[in-house]
């Protein structure tokens, strides 16, 4: 029988030192090692015996406690672990029904306009740009017309009528105050007073009608462009004006213009030389499939997401579905208004919808980071009991607001795995 200097067993300093027992233990099959250990201790005496017992028992108890006991569908965890989990309730979500679709943004047509020419001619000056915000009245470029000296002629000569008509009735109501006041003092006769007061009454009818022919003309300059100042400033200095600016009819700003310096252009309403558009609103424009066209309200709340701006989530709702098809598309148009108080909404950007057509659905729904895919089946992790959770297949339906519908698998009030879900996943393969 070997020693127990040679088992590693040894004595030094009153303590007992179990090199090969240790060494035993270290192995990598720890069943064979913890036997080898024994024996060892065994050829070392009772006191070596027992310390290696303990050491024995103090190691496997540790071994379990490290290494997670996995079962066919649960994993353990650790205390340390659980940092890396977060667990969530199930709770009722109240799901919609919804329809997509895809659309643009474009200017609100209840708030833009063109801006043609009342009247031929050359155009001398631009004054407002693409990209300008103008308001109601603001100059945007002057044009030089022979079409706009008649007016102002027959507006000058309308005046001068309005004058003379006037000193006119002035003169007769002299007359047939003078008469008035001889025929009562038995000083003139019945007939010459009579005279006077038709003259009066001719007078006042002359004036009348010199009055609404100048209304006439001045509505005709209003036509033509010129502003209530500049027709006062006509009608008292008398200098006429060649060259006519034309003014922008609404707020906004201007988004286009077909126009350039020295341009002839027509009044023609297939030419519109500026477009001017109010940006504090825009119309959201949907093309709805034939199939989705009957659940399809005005009224119903939408969502839209733009490419161009994929952080944000716009809301509105419908305010106006088209009358018809289109016949290329199949398609019918529907619109809603939305305010755009930054601009940061610009026309023709891609646009997808989301059309709410039916009232909410209230059940379980997990976060979507919850589940896990596995070709077409899908799976959470639910908790069983503290640090122990169970792999569970689950039915899932609509996606909304980071919310997976549950229809099969759980129930509200019990808790799942959103983030970490993949690490418990990874665990459990192993």
């Amino acid at each position: 029988m070997e020693s127990a200097e040679s088992l590693g067993v040894r004595k030094a300093s009153g303590r007992t030192k179990l090199a090969p027992v240790h060494a035993a233990l270290m192995t990598p099959q720890r069943g064979c090692g913890v036997a080898a250990a024994c024996a060892a201790a065994l050829t070392g005496g009772c006191a070596a015996f027992l310390l290696a017992f303990q050491i024995c028992c103090l190691f496997i108890a540790s071994a379990g406690a490290q290494t997670p006991p996995k079962g066919e569908d649960s994993v353990r965890v650790m205390p340390d672990q659980m940092h890396q989990l977060r667990i969530v309730k199930v709770e009722v979500y109240p799901f919609r029904m919804q329809k997509s679709a895809i659309g643009r943004i474009a200017f609100n047509e209840d708030a833009s306009t063109i801006v043609l020419t009342p009247f031929s001619g050359r155009v001398t000056r631009l004054i407002a740009k693409i990209g300008d915000t103008v308001k109601r009245g603001d100059p945007l470029f002057e044009i030089d017309s022979p079409e706009v000296v008649q007016p102002q002629n027959e507006f000058l000569a309308a005046v001068a009528a309005v004058n003379k008509a006037r000193s006119q009735l002035e003169l007769a109501q002299i007359v047939e105050k003078r008469q008035k006041d001889l025929y009562e003092g038995k000083a003139a006769a019945l007939k010459e007073w009579q005279q006077a007061q038709a003259q009066l009454v001719g007078a006042q009818n002359d004036l009348r009608s010199a009055a609404t022919a100048l209304e006439a003309v001045r509505n005709r300059l209003r036509m033509l462009g010129l502003t209530e100042e500049e027709v006062a400033a006509l009608q008292e200095k008398g200098a006429i004006r060649r060259a006519i600016p034309i003014y922008a009819p609404i707020d906004g700003t201007v988004t286009a213009r077909k126009v350039g310096p020295g341009q002839y252009v027509r009044n023609d309403p297939g030419e519109p030389l500026y477009s001017i558009a109010n940006l504090s609103t825009m119309w959201l424009k949907a093309q709805i499939p034939e199939k989705d066209i009957a659940l399809v309200r005005v009224g119903q709340e939408i969502e839209v997401k733009i490419t161009a701006l994929p952080e944000r989530v716009f809301k509105a709702r419908i305010t106006a579905i088209g009358a018809g098809f289109e016949a290329a598309t199949r398609r019918v148009i529907m619109r809603s208004e939305i305010p755009n108080p930054n601009g940061a909404l610009k026309a023709e950007m891609f646009a997808t919808f989301k059309i709410m057509t039916g009232e909410g659905e209230p059940t379980p729904a997990v976060p979507v980071e919850a589940v896990i895919w596995e070709g077409e089946v899908a799976t959470v992790w639910a908790e069983r009991e503290p640090m122990v959770f169970e792999r569970r297949k689950v039915k899932v339906g609509m996606e909304q607001d980071g919310h997976l519908q549950v229809r099969e698998g759980l129930k509200a009030g019990e808790r799942v795995v959103a983030r970490g879900a993949i690490f418990l996943d990874n665990e459990w393969r192993q």
